[in-house]
């Protein structure tokens, strides 16, 4: 019995050895590690380096730009977890334990392998983890130091943006008509932009005391006065309502942006609380009449035939002699494909009569429009027995021109109608040098 002890001992001492294949794995650092932590390319020459020096051989080299912070975040890391799964390697070479986790998700998954014996071994420049309780945890500490260094970071920065915003600083990039300023001993310092500041206030003025629209203020910056914002770009209507909208030009500012917390800011305004608040009822008032907007017959019909837009209707009134006030409805290019579209008001009467007219060169028959003159007529037909009680006629298409019911619709018929006359004919609209055409 002894002797088949002493043999079982022996041969437990001698475990066949584990065939390692190694891979180096470089994270980028982020922008408040960089001046402690290596470049990648600098990791990965250190790493070969350490490989060279005992004599380890290294299979692949896995490089990653994302950042550590979030759990679950680095694909180049999850091909890493899964080749190890695989087999395809059992040990990683790393500048330092941070580089694989700054994170519990990402920590958890490299120990779980350790536990399940797929990860076998991590080396680092100064340190080498096996899978044994003292390693681990050795690990797992300094992984964790590593994410308790990040989560004060974000603390610190917070109260340090509370804190300058409290003094009245803006922390963040200087909205359109302010600079950031250059001196490294003004941080979150703004001055007013001597180009882009005087605009800006015009640009309330305008709205404010002129009744120019922010479409009017748009054509106006781009066409006349060419200015663009700091990065070169022409500024967009969306960049317009945010200037319009931004409490910071008089004097106070929300920082976060939606948290409800406001700073007085130490910035030289650019307008006045007052006119800020003019503009801001003028723009609700426009916002809230456009919410319904106004329904015109042709707008939805017809495209501009030089650059391709929408065409849009607007009303006019003019005073008549005689005291009364008559309407006028215009219809012109949308000018959305082209600012600077050439475009040629069209009054709705001259766009009827034009339509009028299109109706005698073009075949009816084969439009559809003979399909709803049919309906039309046996729906006049129930009306008139059943509501009017009178006798049932022998109604018939033959006996209406439906050329005629055409122009009727045109003329008579409800916007509706009109559309739906315009839909039958089955060509589009195309409204070009105060001329309708069929394209």
């Amino acid at each position: 019995m002894e002797i088949q002890t002493s043999a079982l001992m022996a041969q437990s001492t001698i475990a066949p050895a584990i065939k390692m294949k190694y891979c180096i794995y470089a994270r980028k650092s982020t922008e408040q590690e960089e001046k402690q932590i290596l470049s990648i390319d600098s990791q990965v020459n250190e790493m070969l380096a350490l490989a060279k020096r005992d004599n380890i051989e290294v299979a692949d080299i896995y490089r990653e730009a994302h950042s550590a912070k979030d759990s679950g975040q680095r694909p180049v890391f999850k091909k890493l977890l899964e080749d190890i799964r695989s087999g395809k390697f059992n040990g990683i070479i790393s500048w330092n334990p941070d580089r694989l986790s700054r994170n519990a998700g990402d920590l958890g998954s490299v120990v779980d392998l350790m536990d399940q014996k797929a990860l076998v071994e991590i080396r680092t420049y100064g340190q080498k983890f096996t899978n044994n309780p003292s390693d681990k945890f050795l690990l797992m500490i300094l992984c964790s130091q590593a994410k308790l260094e990040n989560d004060n970071k974000s603390v610190n920065v917070k109260r340090g943006l509370r804190t300058r915003c409290e003094m009245g600083l803006w922390p963040a990039q200087a909205p359109t008509g302010y600079l950031n300023s250059p001196n490294v001993n003004e941080l979150c310092v703004v001055h007013t932009d001597p180009i882009r500041a005087p605009i800006v206030k015009q640009m309330f003025e305008k709205i404010a005391y002129e009744g120019w629209s922010g479409k009017k203020v748009s054509l106006w910056i781009h066409n006349e006065l060419k200015m663009t914002a700091r990065s070169g770009k022409p500024l967009t209507m969306s960049n317009i309502f945010c200037i319009l909208h931004n409490h910071f030009y008089y004097g106070v500012f929300e920082y976060p942006k939606k948290s409800g917390k406001w700073y007085q800011g130490k910035h030289t305004p650019i307008i006045s609380k007052e006119l800020f608040d003019e503009v801001q009822g003028l723009l609700v008032y426009r916002r809230t009449a456009k919410a319904t907007p106004k329904e015109f017959a042709f707008t939805k019909m017809m495209t501009c035939g030089l650059c391709g837009s929408g065409i849009t209707a607007q009303e006019k009134y003019k005073k008549l002699a005689d005291g009364s006030v008559r309407k006028y409805i215009y219809y012109s290019c949308t000018a959305i494909k082209d600012r600077n579209c050439k475009k040629v008001f069209l009054q709705e009467e001259d766009l009827i009569s034009q339509l009028t007219e299109m109706m005698d060169k073009i075949d009816l028959n084969q439009s559809g429009l003979r399909k709803k003159l049919s309906a039309e007529i046996e729906r006049h037909k129930r009306f008139s027995v059943g509501i009017l009680g009178n006798t049932e006629r022998d109604y018939s298409v033959k006996d209406i021109d439906i050329r005629n019911y055409a122009k009727y619709l045109l003329k008579e018929g409800s916007i509706f109608e009109k559309r739906d006359l315009l839909v039958c004919l089955k060509s589009k609209l195309v409204l070009s040098n105060k001329e309708i055409k069929l394209s």
